[in-house]
């Protein structure tokens, strides 16, 4: 199989700290931690995507998309994106749209 050589993004000390401080915090959501941990990896020059993707269980075409995303607006990129639609409401009964 023929193999392209990764993408490797370039990234702050700032931004890595940041992101190596929510990968110790144990209250980070676990898709922020994954993103995290794909943006880390592909800073480093022998990160071979396929075998990136098998470990945090997305495709390849994911793990391009938040590079790009990254390179874009930065940090950021590893929380989602605004939804559009009514925000749910929280009632005394339980959660749940009205």
């Amino acid at each position: 199989m023929r193999r392209r050589p990764p993408h490797l993004i370039e990234m702050s000390q700032a931004d890595r700290r940041q992101l190596e401080s929510l990968l110790r915090d144990g209250r980070t959501e676990q898709r922020v931690a994954r993103r995290a941990r794909i943006l880390l990896a592909m800073t480093e020059p022998d990160t071979i995507v396929e075998h990136l993707a098998e470990q945090v269980a997305q495709t390849r075409f994911a793990i391009w998309y938040l590079c790009r995303r990254y390179e874009e607006i930065g940090i950021e990129a590893i929380f989602d994106a605004p939804r559009s639609g009514r925000p749910w409401e929280i009632s005394p009964l339980g959660a749940g749209r009205d």
